[in-house]
C-alpha cells in the first residue's frame, strides 16, 4: 500500500488491472495487450495552481500555453506561482499582454476570486470530498467544465472511479475494443462501465492504450 500512495494514487493499480479483467474479460484482454498500468498523478500545490495551468492550456498546442503560461508566471517573479490575491491585483490589459485571451482573463479571475471565497477548496479540504461534489464545485468557475475537473481528479488527484464519457479518445479506444463500428453513445459505455467500477479510471486509462 506504502507504494500506492507514493505513487499519488488512492488505490492499488494491481488490485485494480485484476478485477477489471475479472469482471469483463474483454477488457481483460486489452489490459494484458497494454502492458502495465503507468499512471503517476502529477503533483499540485493547489486546486488553483492546477486549475490555472488548466484554463491557460486550454484550446493550445502544448508548446504555445507553455510559453503563455510562462510568460504569465514571469510577471510574478521572484514568486514561483501567483497567489488568487496577485492575480486579482494585476490589471487585466498586463494580463492579455501576457498572450491569455479575454475569455481566459476572465477566467483566471473569477477562479481567483472562487478560491478566496472558498468555493475553490483547498487540498486538505478536496480529499475529504466526493467526486460529484468536486465537479460541482469546481464547474462553477468560469471556463472549467466538467472533462477539464474529470482530468484533474485522474491526474492530480488519483481518484479511481472516474469515466469521462465525454473524452472522445476514451469514446474511440471503448468503439476499438468493443467492436462497436459507430462511436459509441455515451450511455452505452456508461452501462457498460458500471462493470468497471470502482476503478472506472484504470479502465478509462487502459481505452486510451488503445489507440497507441
Amino acid at each position: 500500500m506504502g507504494m500506492t500512495i507514493r505513487a499519488g494514487l488512492a488505490y492499488d493499480p494491481e488490485v485494480a488491472c485484476r478485477h477489471l479483467s475479472e469482471a469483463d474479460p474483454k477488457l481483460g484482454e486489452l489490459i494484458a495487450r497494454a502492458g502495465p498500468f503507468s499512471l503517476r498523478p502529477e503533483p499540485t500545490q493547489s486546486l488553483f495552481a492546477a486549475l490555472l495551468r488548466s484554463i491557460v492550456y486550454q484550446q493550445l498546442s502544448g508548446k504555445a500555453a507553455a510559453t503563455i503560461l510562462g510568460r504569465v508566471l514571469a510577471l510574478y517573479s521572484p514568486r514561483r506561482f501567483p497567489r488568487p490575491r496577485d492575480i486579482l491585483d494585476t490589471p487585466p490589459e498586463r494580463l492579455r499582454a501576457a498572450g491569455l485571451s479575454a475569455a481566459k482573463v476572465a477566467a483566471v479571475r473569477d477562479l481567483a476570486a472562487r478560491t478566496l471565497d472558498g468555493t475553490v477548496p483547498s487540498m486538505a479540504r478536496v480529499r475529504r470530498m466526493a467526486d460529484e461534489e468536486i465537479v460541482e464545485r469546481l464547474t462553477a468557475v468560469r471556463g472549467v467544465g466538467r472533462w477539464t475537473v474529470e482530468m484533474l481528479l485522474m491526474f492530480r488527484l488519483g481518484r479511481p472511479d472516474v469515466l469521462p464519457l465525454g473524452d472522445l479518445g476514451v469514446r474511440n479506444g471503448f468503439a476499438r475494443t468493443f467492436g462497436r463500428r459507430v462511436l459509441s453513445d455515451p450511455r452505452v459505455l456508461s452501462r457498460r462501465g458500471e462493470r468497471w467500477r470502482p476503478y472506472r479510471s484504470v479502465a478509462s486509462w487502459y481505452l486510451w492504450r488503445a489507440l497507441d
